[in-house]
């Protein structure tokens, strides 16, 4: 491939979305689990309904519509602090524990997140992570009122750099999101943190499937859509070796 840059999705990506699972424990103990499924879920669900619906609302305000979602759901009642105690744990995820240094071994290329976060999410998170050091753009979805997997999220990267879709290499652990940039004509990495092996024998291990398992179930495995990626990788660390 002759490269140009690489564009990193953001959440489940480079940031462990799961990583809010401390912050709901503490504030809604024996819940924390089951909590940050339905979240995040929900959270994706709800980008995707108000694409279809039109009705185009910030990664921000889709993060606390589908938080409160899930604290009615489980019928638990909570004050302004310990919502908002929450939601700022998105402004502060963990990074994986491989993606500085793999930012770094694919310099001289352009680097860049292109997100469903809205941008004031995104640059706090960049930054308090460390990675404004290392990227070279923080592109969200924002500036086309539209969420991925839409084709029109995917054409802010060629609007950033000024590159074609075949001079891209576009990198997410989503297989949504990994369909969607296939489909719009990418270059496309896909993180295969659970293998389909592993995720078979989770299932069948328990009679009662754990709500991790079961996002894991939903979320972490390739989708049925026709687009597969076009390298298949189990950390960010083996970026380089393709890029």
């Amino acid at each position: 491939m002759s490269l140009k840059a690489v564009v990193f999705d953001a959440y489940g990506t480079l940031y462990d979305v799961q990583s809010v699972a401390d912050i709901t424990e503490d504030a809604f103990p024996g819940y924390g689990e089951i909590i940050t499924q339905v979240w995040r879920i929900k959270q994706l669900e709800y980008t995707w309904l108000r694409s279809l619906m039109r009705r185009y609302q910030d990664f921000a305000g889709v993060t606390r519509d589908s938080l409160a979602y899930t604290l009615r759901l489980l019928g638990l009642a909570y004050e302004g602090e310990a919502f908002e105690r929450v939601i700022e744990k998105y402004l502060h995820l963990d990074l994986y524990p491989d993606a500085a240094a793999a930012l770094a071994a694919l310099k001289p290329r352009k680097l860049a997140i292109l997100s469903n976060g809205s941008p004031d999410m995104l640059n706090a998170l960049v930054r308090n992570s460390g990675l404004d050091r290392l990227l070279d753009a923080t592109i969200s979805v924002d500036a086309k009122k539209v969420f991925k997997p839409s084709p029109e999220a995917y054409m802010l990267i060629g609007e950033a750099f000024g590159t074609r879709p075949d001079e891209v290499l576009f990198v997410s652990s989503n297989p949504w999101d990994v369909a969607g940039a296939k489909s719009f004509g990418l270059n496309v990495a896909w993180i295969e943190r659970v293998t389909p092996e592993a995720m078979a024998l989770a299932c069948v291990e328990n009679e009662l499937v754990a709500p991790l398992t079961m996002f894991k179930a939903i979320r972490t495995q390739m989708d049925e859509l026709g687009f597969a990626p076009d390298h298949r990788v189990r950390a960010l660390s083996e970026l380089p070796t393709i890029a």
